[in-house]
């Protein structure tokens, strides 16, 4: 059956993000301890999928967040501008001057190459946006009265403190209302859970989330590490993939919160930080569906790769409502995001549906 998603007609947006927006600060070839010059990029777990559906795919998206009323601040806004993403819903902090009470998050990424690994230095203590809290969005006006067809944030965001693991939730229960699609990326990161009780507590906040998710998305470390399923035959670096494995774990998901309608994860196998195989796979309504696979896919930078998957496989449902379309989406779109620098994508839907139908990578002229 197709997920039961609201019609275009009745809503302002067609998919509305909750997550913080970072400065990226990107030393392009170079190591971040070596570099002099940055190139600079916003990006977020969360908002990238906003940014994927409007600039790639056309479709009316905005994000929730909070950013400090600065120039840094500004320059983020200019950056989400640029993507097409509405700001309606960002919350301005007053600047204290130099950061002592708020400020806004850096995030330092080099791309890594062959052997050498991609490296994340995240700065986001005590930002606006880990200090957003339940009651500072009117959910009642933004999934009722305005309307939206579908709503994304993920573990990321939860993971940043207290308060916004409490919004993350009182968010998902606001979207079920209002009968909003929820869709929710477990995006694991050791580094914002170790000082707050690490996989413990990643694993308490996240089941509480996951009972009010309908799109549950996420790799084999993430249902891991943020649920506590395990895929059985993987080892840490995927040599031995495994899609029966994935399927099993997927399984177990479903049977422990019936109210998934879709589960979805990409299937990478680490060659090396500039070659990966990539493919995806979805369930929904009791059946399996496969993406193409893209055996040794070069990697240009690999952050966003997922968020791009799971921009496309929201695409796939908004504009077709089909499982086997939104795991070929998703699976070109992440593909394509790996292929050009930054977190967000660069791609075109043409570029994306070229993928999906098995193109390849002559010369366009």
């Amino acid at each position: 059956m197709p997920l039961k998603i609201r019609p275009s007609t009745e809503c302002a947006f067609e998919q509305i993000s909750l997550g913080e927006v970072m400065l990226r600060l990107d030393p392009g070839e170079g190591r971040i301890r070596t570099s002099r010059r940055f190139s600079a990029w916003e990006g977020g777990g969360e908002y990238n999928t906003s940014r994927g559906l409007r600039k790639c795919f056309g479709l009316k998206a905005a994000v929730c967040t909070a950013l400090v009323d600065n120039e840094v601040g500004h320059l983020i806004e200019d950056l989400i501008l640029q993507g097409g993403v509405a700001t309606d819903f960002i919350r301005w902090r007053e600047d204290d001057g130099i950061g002592r009470s708020v400020r806004n998050g850096l995030n330092f990424t080099e791309r890594g190459f062959g052997i050498r690994g991609a490296v994340g230095v995240p700065d986001r203590g005590n930002t606006a946006a880990s200090q957003l809290k339940p009651g500072d969005f009117d959910w009642d006006h933004i999934f009722g009265s305005l309307g939206v067809r579908w709503f994304h944030t993920g573990g990321i965001f939860a993971a940043l403190s207290p308060t916004t693991a409490a919004l993350t939730i009182e968010a998902v229960k606001a979207a079920a209302r209002h009968g909003t699609v929820v869709s929710y990326d477990l995006n694991y990161r050791p580094s914002l859970w170790k000082g707050i009780g690490g996989i413990a507590r990643a694993q308490e906040v996240n089941r509480e989330i996951a009972r009010h998710v309908d799109v549950m998305i996420g790799n084999e470390e993430d249902f891991t590490a943020s649920l506590g399923f395990e895929v059985k035959g993987a080892d840490a670096n995927l040599s031995k993939l495994d899609t029966g494995a994935f399927k099993e774990m997927i399984a177990a998901a479903v049977k422990e919160y019936p109210g998934f309608k879709v589960v979805a994860t990409t299937l990478r196998r680490v060659i090396s930080a500039t070659r990966n195989d990539w493919s995806a796979i979805l369930w929904h309504d009791g059946a399996f569906h496969e993406s193409r696979k893209y055996p040794e896919l070069e990697i240009l930078d690999r952050v966003g790769g997922g968020d791009s998957f799971a921009s496309g496989l929201q695409f796939g449902f908004l504009e077709f409502n089909d499982a086997q379309k939104a795991v070929d989406y998703g699976a070109a779109h992440g593909a394509l995001a790996s292929t050009t620098p930054g977190d967000t994508s660069m791609a075109t839907r043409k570029e994306v549906e070229k993928q999906i139908s098995g193109g390849g990578a002559r010369v366009v002229r």
